[in-house]
Formats: C-alpha cells, structure tokens, sequence
C-alpha cells in the first residue's frame, strides 16, 4: 500500500515521540542512581544517552525503508510530507526537537543538493516568541513574606523528595540563609518584596543534584545554583545522606557549572523550549546551541548552532584562516576570526609518527563524547557535508585544505562542501598563552596544567599527548584538553619505570624493550616542554605526574570502584571550607 504524505509525516513524528520518550525515561532514572549513590550505574546511564537519538533515527528510517518501495522518492512529494508535518506540531511541546528529528531522517535519505529550506526545516517554522507552554510552566515560586526565609528554603528543599535524608538540613539552611545574605543585594529587601523562582526538576551530573533558580526583588533577579551531594567515608562506601554543599550567585561561576567541557546534565522537562528560555535568562551570555547541549539535547545544539552560523555569516565579511597555533599532524584546524569555534578535519594522510587510521581517531572522539569530561575536555560537534561560501575562505587556507584534505572537501558552485569535521569552542593554545603572560600566571597556568591531567586521569582517561600545544586556556583561564586522537582508558596504558643504568656505558648503550602500551611518567615533564622554566613548574606543583607508582595507582582506585569528586566550583566556595563547622 503506497503511503501518503501524511502518514508518512504521522510515521516520523511517532519515530520522535518513542525517542523523546525513552530520553526522559532515562532523565527519570537519573535521580535514582543519584538517591542510591550508584556513581558507576550513573556513568553508564550518562554515556548509553548520547546514542539514543541515532538509535531511533536508524530506527524509524528502517521503518520507513519498509513501508516505501522508493522512500527517496520525490523533493516534491517531500516538500508535502513537510508540510504536514509542520501541521501536526503546531502547540507541540518538543516542536523544536521533532523538526530536527525530521531533519536528520531526511537528510539520511536524499544528497545534498536538497538539503534546503523547501525540504527541511534549515529555518524554523516555529515562532520563537509563542512557546507552546509558558515559561512559568517549569518552574515553581515562594513567597518568603507567609514565612521565614528559613522556612521558605524548608520548603524549597522538601518539594524535591530527594531519597535519602539530610545529615542536618538546619546547618544547611543556616548557611544557605547566611550565604544569600553575603552574596546578595537583594537581601536588604523586606521579604515580601522578594520572591524565588525554582526549576522544578534537579538538574543530576555526576555525584551531584543541582537546584537552580533566581531570587526576583525590584532591583531585578540574581540567579542561583545549590548543589546538594551525599556524605560518603570513600566514593565506595554507603551514604551517610545529603548535604548542601555550596551556593552559588556569581554569572562567571554559574558559566562554569554549565561550560562545555563538562558532562550534560541530566533533567526532566516535558517542554525543553521553556526551560530553554528560562536559563537563558539566567544566562543571556549563552547561546541557544550551548544550553541546549548542557541539558544532553546535543543533536537540538547542533541545529541551534548551524543556524547561529548562517546568520553570523550573514552580517560577518572576514574570512576563515587556519587557526593559530602549531599546525596538528592528524588534524588540520581552521576557524573565522570573528565567531568564536574552530573548524576541525582529520588529514588525508598522517605521518609515521601516527600510526592510526581516520576510523581510529573517530572512534577515539566518539570516546571522549560519551565520557564524563570532568570540566577539563572539550565537547566536540560532528558534522556531515558542511557547505560554506567558497569567497569566505583566504585563499592560502583553501590551497592549505584543497592539500591536505583534498578527500574531505569537494567544491560545488560557490561552495566548499566538507564531508566531515567537528567544530569546538575556540581557546588559546596553552603553548601560545604562555608565550604573552608574566612569571605570575605562568605559575598559575602551569599550576592548573597538571592538576588538569589529574582530572582527566581520575575519569580512566589517558591523554596520550600532552604536549603543551594540545590543550587550550578558556576566557576563564581555565585548561582544557582538546586534541583527541591519541585518547585512551587509563586501565589499558602499562605505566613503567625507566629502567636504571649502573655506569654511563649503560646508559649510552643499553637497549630496553618497549610495548605499544607502554608509557614512562618519568619523561612527561621532559617531553611536554623544552623550556626549563615551565618544566621546573611542573616538578614544582606536580611531581607525582612524573612517578610511575603515582599513575598506577590511580589505576587501582578506578578498579575498585573508585571515582574522585571533580566539581564545577572551587574547594573554597564549600559551606564545608567557608563554615569549617563540617567536611564532606
């Protein structure tokens, strides 16, 4: 029976709702593994999520495969099954997410060439001022005026039904009370000139579950976030309950929790467009690609972050260049000055110095995708048959790709057409940063360098490169980790010792064998650097990085179950520290 272009439109639109379904069906079991402490059983929760929406897509496009003799068929006829399509999500409360649903189906059908906005939705047919719910919708209000502001946060705090109990939920709300207090204008305000707007669902990362809200008076709203972590002897043992660990108010530190080098959060909402805008209020600085990819909606960012694209490309005039830097041997990295991402694409070829293949180091950013990225690695998009107006390319980058990834780029008309690259936030390189800072920061920076490693290497994950020029400075001054295709788990690496020599004759002459899994700590600060003021920082602030025991073990920690607390503030913000009353 050939279907119409209305059931065909119903048939994908059914694909999406299985998908949204099961998202939230693991959003729920989210706060579960949070109220059991089940810290593994949240990781793999976390990293299976990254793949569902592919799952559904190759699902439904299955489906479809079966129900059409010819499910290509027509850009016309297709132009129909869009238009139906646009119908039935009209006051639909993922809208949003099924038209990028409907895009990627589509776009694993037909070539390029259709890729446009008759076809499918490049431009959103939804007005973004008309949510189909309002904002208000997600998130409840308190009124401190019936109540104490102590009372208040009672409250607050109880309609979230964690599992567990509170250790001494009244030391917490002593602190919290006092800490909004110190930290806010508002406070001056009578209480019944103040009011709190709270998210109605935790947001859960990691060992954490997150309360987010804004206190509103006259004077406009502050935000605030408040995490709240069980009390455990050692990350293995049972929890002695909850706790509230900090608040936080400063916008540069909430930016932080939500940057891009951490896990995406994992929290319920039946309309993602309103909690959407109700962060961006809290945070007008960021885009809709990156909030929506800090809530695991990541295939929704990349749609956001294509359309922020095109209209920066459209009020923009400079032109892409290669990014600053040493030229990367696996990678050949571009970026346009003006807009804040690099461009990324793996080489034709590699040296023999890289013996990997392209499939490897696919695999290997796959890896770091689905892994808790512990706030020191960058997330990364992954593109298909990127177009971008051949006049915006400097001519020496087009010659610099058209030779080094000739089998990646095809030009089509006025366009360069790539058929695969990932793009990432855009940092200086650590090796350039260092370069324009005083002795001061160069301390600092090297200092956070190593403690960087520490984090990646607490989450089984081995760098494998670390050489200065693989890793990036944030506007926060913060180091991350960005080049990838050397990753590996930390448990598949043989630490080892340099083997000692008795006389000098030894050491010129003496041969050891090496396995490819080998790796000798000893070398790291010699090989990272050739400049002995920042190899000194390094022995300096770090010099269990250079000791093979320190390494494994870490190895035994993570196979017995062990996983470090790397949260999104610092040990100084913890009531635990400020208070010195308790210590989690």
């Amino acid at each position: 029976m050939q279907l119409t272009a209305k059931t065909i439109a119903e048939l994908i639109l059914k694909g999406f709702k299985r998908h949204f379904a099961l998202f939230q069906d693991s959003t729920a079991a989210a706060s579960r593994y949070f109220n059991q402490a089940d810290w593994p059983g949240f990781l793999q929760l976390s990293s299976e999520r990254i793949s569902f929406y592919d799952q559904r897509v190759n699902e439904t496009l299955l489906l479809l495969k079966k129900e059409l003799p010819d499910p290509g068929g027509s850009a016309g006829f297709w132009q129909e099954v869009k238009q139906h399509y646009s119908d039935l999500l009209q006051m639909h409360p993922q809208a949003e997410l099924a038209e990028t649903f409907y895009n990627s189906l589509f776009c694993r059908l037909f070539e390029r060439k259709y890729f446009h906005n008759q076809n499918i939705f490049v431009q959103s047919t939804l007005n973004r001022q008309q949510l189909p719910a309002p904002v208000a919708s997600v998130y409840d209000s308190y009124f401190p005026v019936q109540n104490s502001l102590k009372q208040t946060l009672r409250h607050i705090i109880a309609d979230f039904r964690f599992g567990p109990d509170f250790i001494d939920l009244e030391r917490d709300i002593r602190y919290l009370v006092r800490s909004f207090l110190d930290q806010s204008s508002h406070g001056r305000f009578p209480l019944h000139l103040i009011r709190f707007d709270i998210l109605k669902s935790a947001f859960y990362r990691n060992k954490a579950a997150y309360i987010i809200g804004r206190v509103v008076t006259p004077e406009g709203q502050q935000p605030f976030v408040i995490p709240v972590l069980h009390q455990q002897a050692c990350s293995t043992a049972p929890s002695e309950g909850l706790y509230l660990d900090t608040l936080i108010t400063e916008p540069e530190q909430l930016s932080v929790v939500f940057g891009f080098s951490r896990a995406y959060f994992m929290v319920q909402s039946q309309v993602p467009s309103a909690l959407i805008q109700f962060l961006r209020e809290l945070m007008p600085h960021k885009t809709l690609a990156e909030l929506y990819a800090s809530i695991g909606l990541h295939k929704q960012a990349k749609t956001e972050f294509y359309r922020e694209l095109l209209q920066h490309l459209t009020r923009s005039s400079d032109h892409f260049v290669a990014a600053p830097g040493i030229r990367g041997l696996v990678m050949m990295v571009f970026t346009l000055p003006s807009f804040p991402y690099v461009f990324k694409v793996i080489r034709d070829e590699f040296p023999e110095s890289k013996p990997i293949s392209r499939a490897t180091v696919k695999a290997r950013y796959l890896q770091v995708k689905k892994h808790d990225r512990v706030g020191r690695m960058a997330d990364t998009m992954e593109y298909s048959d990127v177009a971008l107006p051949i006049d915006r390319f400097a001519p020496e980058l087009l010659e610099e790709l058209q030779q080094s990834i000739g089998g990646s780029l095809r030009i089509e008309d006025d366009l360069v057409v790539i058929k695969h690259l990932y793009i990432e936030r855009r940092m200086i390189p650590l090796n350039l940063y260092l370069e324009q800072v005083g002795s001061d920061e160069k301390s600092r920076i090297m200092k956070d360098y190593g403690q960087a490693l520490k984090d990646i290497i607490a989450a089984n994950i081995f760098p494998g490169d670390m050489l200065l020029k693989n890793f990036g400075v944030t506007r926060h001054k913060r180091v991350i980790f960005y080049d990838y295709d050397e990753v590996q788990y930390l448990l598949d690496v043989n630490f080892r010792a340099l083997p000692k020599a008795e006389s000098i004759e030894d050491a010129l002459y003496s041969e050891y064998s090496v396995a490819p899994g080998d790796v000798f700590p000893e070398q790291i600060s010699t090989y990272v650097t050739a400049q002995p003021e920042l190899r000194d920082l390094l022995l300096k602030f770090h010099p269990e990085l250079m000791d093979p025991a320190y390494w494994q073990q870490m190895q035994q920690r993570i196979r017995a179950g062990q996983f470090d607390d790397v949260f999104p503030y610092p040990d100084g913000m913890r009531f635990s520290v400020r208070y010195n009353e308790h210590s989690a």
